[in-house]
C-alpha cells in the first residue's frame, strides 16, 4: 500500500502487523537418528499475550524450504486477512541423509532408499513432538495435529500420519513422492509396485475422520511412464487419492489442488501454501 495514497489506512495497516514470531532450536540432538537437527518454530503474533492459550500445529518436513517461499510472510498475510486461526508451524530441517531418513516406515525402495525411515518415525514421535509439548503450549488435540512436506518429505509425513491417526489429524502433500516403488518399473504394468499406495489398501480399519490435502504442479516433472498424457507425479496423486476413496475416506476430507503451470520447488508450494493452510485450519 502507498502511504502516500492513502496515509491513514497505511498507517493502520503498519500497527496491525500480525507477523509470527520465529524462534529457531538448533543442534537439537536426536537419539533415534544419531545426529543433530535444527528446527525452525513459527509462533503466532499473540503468543506471548496469551499465556493461557493452547494452539493447534502444523509440522513441515524440508522446514529449510519455508523461508524460500517466504513462509513468514504468507503467515502474516493469512493473520492479517483473518483468514485462518493462530497456529504454531514447525519447519525440521532435512540433512544430508533426507533420502535415506524420508520413505515409508513399512520399507525402503527397491534401491535402498528410506531405509532410516523408522528412525525418522521415532525421532517424529518419541523425540520431537514431546519436546515441542515441553516448550510451547500445542493443544495436542489430533484434530489440531498436521504434519506435511515436499516432494520425499510429503510422502514421509503422509507415512506417518497415515500410521498414527491418533496423534496426527491431517496431512498434507506437496509434490509428493508417491512413485515410492519396492521394484523398478514394469513397462507390462507401470502404475504397479507403487508402496505408499499398497500401504493404504492393505490397512485393514483407517480412522476416516482423518483430512488430506494433496497438491500438483502440471510442470512437476515430465515423466508419463504409462503414456496416458498425464505426468507422473499426477497420476500418482490421483491414484493416491482412489485409494483413500476405496479405503472409505469421506470426500469431504480429501482436497486436491492441482496448479497450473506449477513446478517442483518451493515457489510453486508456497503458491499452493495458503490454500492448505486455510483447508487444513479451518476458521471456528
Amino acid at each position: 500500500m502507498n502511504f502516500w495514497q492513502k496515509p491513514v489506512e497505511t498507517i493502520y495497516e503498519i500497527f496491525q502487523r500480525k507477523a509470527p514470531h520465529l524462534r529457531q532450536v538448533r543442534h537439537f540432538q536426536s537419539q533415534a537418528l544419531e545426529r543433530q537437527v535444527d528446527i525452525d518454530v513459527y509462533l503466532p503474533p499473540d503468543y506471548h499475550l496469551s499465556k493461557g492459550q493452547y494452539y493447534p500445529v502444523v509440522l513441515f518436513n524440508d522446514g529449510q524450504d519455508l523461508l524460500r517461499m517466504n513462509f513468514p510472510g504468507i503467515l502474516e498475510r493469512l493473520y492479517f486477512g483473518k483468514q485462518i486461526p493462530p497456529c504454531i508451524a514447525v519447519g525440521i530441517y532435512a540433512s544430508g541423509e533426507r533420502m535415506r531418513e524420508y520413505g515409508t516406515a513399512r520399507q525402503a525402495d527397491y534401491k535402498g532408499r528410506g531405509d532410516k525411515a523408522v528412525w525418522y518415525r521415532n525421532f517424529i514421535l518419541e523425540e520431537l513432538l514431546p519436546f515441542l509439548h515441553r516448550r510451547f503450549r500445542l493443544s495436542g488435540l489430533r484434530e489440531e495435529t498436521a504434519f506435511a512436506g515436499f516432494s520425499l518429505g510429503g510422502l514421509s509425513a503422509l507415512d506417518i500420519c497415515w500410521a498414527h491417526p491418533q496423534i496426527f489429524g491431517a496431512a498434507g502433500v506437496f509434490s509428493g513422492s508417491l512413485w515410492w516403488r519396492w521394484s523398478p518399473v514394469d513397462p507390462t504394468d507401470p502404475d504397479a509396485d507403487r508402496i505408499m499406495h499398497d500401504i493404504v489398501l492393505k490397512t485393514a480399519q483407517p480412522d476416516n475422520r482423518q483430512r488430506f490435502w494433496l497438491q500438483c504442479g502440471t510442470l512437476d516433472e515430465q515423466e508419463d511412464r504409462n503414456g496416458n498424457g498425464v505426468i507422473d507425479a499426477i497420476d500418482d496423486t490421483l491414484a493416491l487419492i482412489d485409494a483413500l476413496r476405496e479405503k472409505g475416506i469421506p470426500e469431504h476430507n480429501i482436497r486436491y489442488l492441482e496448479v497450473p503451470e506449477g513446478e517442483h520447488e518451493p515457489v510453486t508450494w508456497g503458491e499452493a501454501m495458503p490454500d492448505f493452510l486455510k483447508w487444513v485450519l479451518p476458521l471456528k
